[in-house]
């Protein structure tokens, strides 16, 4: 994969945007939909170690809308490699 050639998608951005403005969204949920809106294509936002698990964090809630979860994998998919090796 390119380094820096992935964004979010009109559908999750979009999906990222409601999980913001709704009243029932955790600051998780919050952290990781806000990283999917930054990274929007008329955006160059990178999701950074925070956001990324925040991100998992929310795809991991049973409690999460669809919405929210296609927001955070968007977002994860997005993340910034560490470049470790286990």
């Amino acid at each position: 994969m390119t380094k820096g050639t992935r964004q979010t998608g009109q559908k999750a951005a979009t999906a990222a945007g409601k999980s913001l403005g709704s009243a029932r969204t955790t600051g998780k949920q919050k952290t990781a939909a806000a990283s999917a809106v930054s990274q929007a294509p008329d955006s160059t936002g990178r999701t950074g170690r925070k956001a990324a698990s925040a991100a998992a964090a929310t795809l991991a809630d049973k409690k999460a809308t669809k919405a929210e979860k296609s927001a955070a994998a968007s977002a994860l998919s997005q993340a910034r490699s560490t470049g470790r090796k286990k």
